[in-house]
């Protein structure tokens, strides 16, 4: 029964850390969903679209735009320049989501 407290006692410690973890991360996917929305609603921008059609086209550009992103890390031992480009989006996330809510 004592073992059953402690254990309880610890979890009920724990939880806030685990709970502030779970919230940071949450703010974090917001930030990362804003910003890919917020890409695909502009992109769809009367003036940006035949731009963007262009480069979609563009076989060299696409070319660049693969070797680029196979570059890029989806594990979760990224690398630091993964670590920068993440830490970027989500900071423009952050902005953008500030700015229109």
């Amino acid at each position: 029964m004592r073992f059953l407290s402690i254990l309880i006692f610890c979890a009920m410690a724990l939880s806030p850390f685990s709970a502030q973890a779970q919230y940071s991360s949450t703010k974090k996917a917001q930030y990362l969903a804003t910003i890919k929305a917020v890409a695909n609603y502009k992109i769809n921008d009367e003036e940006e679209f035949r731009n963007v059609e262009k480069l979609r086209q563009d076989a060299r550009f696409n070319e660049k735009l693969q070797s680029m992103l196979n570059k890029l890390q989806n594990s979760k031992t990224k690398n630091s320049d993964n670590k920068r480009i993440l830490k970027i989006l989500e900071d423009a996330g952050k902005e953008i989501y500030d700015i229109l809510k």
